[in-house]
């Protein structure tokens, strides 16, 4: 089957090697020559354009998935706001964009919530932040804009190989971490991540519904860098001066297992940070 991929990097890249594995035809859309040329040697059949360029989108027919999974690249000059709503907008609208089924890949910020409570699907979303109300924005964008089925994963913190470097650095240097200590933190191993939407999409009765992707055991701020510190040899960490009002929350993946049959190969730091290094 033709699958397409919006946002090939962190997460879509994986996906992407998922599905040639398995025989699929994948495309995937980039504002890079370079990269284009890259995505070919990999197997993979490059759309060169830009989400904040309607001009450029130009879609193959019979896309039996498309997973968008844009990021924001701050050395575009494009606000987040820009680039998830407005993009998104631009792609929506794209006469060619005619896949059967879109997973939208959204997060866990558009939860606000800071007393250190469980939260799940039937949670009230109201972020205190702005790229929480973005995100939020753009979920709203799917719903009535979408012109076919639909899924939203929110995803809690991704993190992996290659992803905490700038950590090690801060701590290495005994900068101090920003947050709480004692509030709590929600990650996905990035496998565990690409897990859930090869899960979403094999599942055909979970169309048009959104699903939290998050591990096992959301973790005390405290925790995740102490382990980080003995994962990479370094000093203690040292935390900025809080007030201690924010507790975070703690998100609850039980849909996700029960509905798509998720199941975490890295339910919490302790087994996902060694298979990151």
């Amino acid at each position: 089957m033709n699958k397409l991929i919006i946002g090939c990097g962190y997460l879509g890249h994986r996906v992407a090697r998922k599905w040639l594995e398995a025989g699929e035809t994948i495309y995937a859309l980039t504002r890079s020559e370079k990269t284009a040329e890259q995505f070919r040697q990999e197997g993979l059949h490059p759309l060169v354009g830009d989400v904040m360029q309607p001009e450029t989108l130009t879609f193959p027919e019979d896309i039996a998935t498309c997973l968008y999974a844009v990021g924001l690249d701050r050395s575009a000059g494009f606000s987040q706001r820009e680039v998830y709503v407005e993009g998104l907008k631009n792609v929506l609208q794209a006469e060619s964009f005619t896949p059967q089924r879109l997973i939208y890949i959204s997060s866990t910020s558009v939860y606000g919530q800071t007393d250190g409570g469980p939260v799940d699907e039937t949670s009230q979303t109201e972020p205190e932040r702005d790229n929480g109300q973005v995100c939020l924005d753009a979920e709203s964008l799917i719903r009535a804009q979408a012109k076919c089925d639909w899924n939203i994963l929110r995803l809690s913190g991704i993190y992996g190989p290659d992803r905490l470097l700038a950590r090690k650095e801060k701590l290495e240097n005994r900068e101090p971490m920003r947050g709480n200590p004692d509030g709590y933190l929600n990650l996905i191993h990035v496998e565990d991540a690409v897990q859930a939407v090869l899960k979403c999409e094999a599942s055909p009765d979970a169309i048009n519904e959104l699903f939290l992707i998050s591990d096992d055991r959301p973790i005390l701020r405290r925790e995740y860098y102490s382990q980080l510190a003995q994962q990479f040899g370094t000093p203690e960490p040292v935390f900025a001066e809080d007030n201690g009002d924010n507790l975070g929350k703690k998100c609850n993946n039980a849909k996700a297992k029960a509905r798509l049959g998720f199941q975490p190969s890295y339910p919490s730091i302790t087994e996902g940070l060694p298979a990151s290094m």
